[in-house]
């Protein structure tokens, strides 16, 4: 199981990647088997196709995290953060919990956020 450290390593590297808009350096971070929901309540899209297509769209719409509190870690294999979306015309308040493979690759990540959540 990857340690705590290791997680919020990668969660930072996942916001990093984000605002540099570097989408290989974020879906390097999941497992090519990776289940992402987005949000909770959504179809989850599975696989590599599926999660390249899905950050290669949020970072061509001009996408930027800001973390809203520092990263958590756990006692087991997830870690969370709290951050804000901000893309032209719309800020989004989100925390993505992600669940993390025995290697420190992202298993599946699930962010958490709605209506009340967007701003515009």
């Amino acid at each position: 199981m990857p340690t705590q450290e290791q997680m919020k390593s990668t969660l930072q590297a996942y916001v990093d990647g984000f605002n540099s808009g570097d989408v290989a350096a974020v879906t390097g971070l999941f497992a090519d088997d990776a289940v992402v929901v987005d949000p909770v309540g959504n179809p989850p899209m599975e696989g590599r196709a599926a999660i390249d297509e899905f950050y290669g769209n949020a970072v061509s719409a001009g996408a930027k995290l800001s973390l809203d509190a520092p990263i958590r870690g756990s006692h087991g294999d997830r870690a969370a953060m709290a951050f804000t979306v901000t893309v032209p015309g719309m800020r989004v308040r989100v925390i993505d919990v992600m669940t993390f493979g025995a290697d420190g690759k992202i298993v599946r990540m699930e962010a958490h956020w709605g209506p009340d959540d967007v701003e515009s």
